[in-house]
């Protein structure tokens, strides 16, 4: 189960995990953007978001803008689209892909048609932006976590395999996703 007061508490740091792992931007070589307001990060995702300013910080915007195109765009390896890991272009992902549409709908969010709803900035987004706090549907957001989960181990060993330095945006996005979860005794999670 999700705990919704911790995820609420979350929301400006899943929305800057967002906006690092989408197309970069200015705010992307600004130290204090990505090294402050994390309050309520847990200490290895600081120590993660450290270490992607690392690489950072001696790039020019139209290196990063490349080597995040040569990085993402180019390879189903690394993917963004949560659900090709598990469905690839089956049938099942194009329904996978509805629920989620229709989950961002039903918090409020209108999920635009220029991105498919598994993208993993869009997904992310949606725990900053949607309206589901103190909603009783809360829990219908566990298929978004399992989306996100799935696809985000699939990433996180391939950007290891190559040592690749969005690695630790994905580290400590998962890092966060498992803080925000409920432990039941005797229960495990994927690391």
């Amino acid at each position: 189960m999700i705990n919704a007061a911790i995820l609420n508490k979350k929301r400006v740091l899943f929305g800057k995990l967002s906006h690092l792992l989408d197309y970069p931007d200015k705010q992307f070589l600004n130290e204090r953007y990505i090294t402050e307001n994390l309050e309520f990060a847990e200490p290895d995702t600081r120590m993660h978001l450290e270490h992607f300013w690392q690489f950072l910080k001696s790039k020019r915007l139209y290196e990063v803008e490349q080597f995040y195109a040569e990085s993402f765009d180019f390879t189903k390896k690394r993917s963004l689209y949560m659900t090709y890991y598990k469905f690839e272009d089956a049938r099942e992902r194009g329904q996978m892909l509805a629920k989620l549409k229709f989950l961002y709908e039903m918090f409020g969010l209108l999920a635009v048609d220029e991105e498919l709803t598994d993208f993993l900035p869009l997904m992310l987004e949606f725990y900053e932006a949607g309206d589901w706090y103190m909603d009783e549907r809360f829990q219908d957001l566990q298929v978004s976590f399992g989306v996100i989960e799935d696809g985000t181990y699939f990433l996180l060993q391939n950007l290891k395999e190559e040592e690749h330095p969005y690695a630790s945006l994905v580290e400590a996005l998962r890092i966060e996703l498992k803080a925000c979860m409920v432990k039941k005794e005797g229960s495990a999670y994927v690391e």
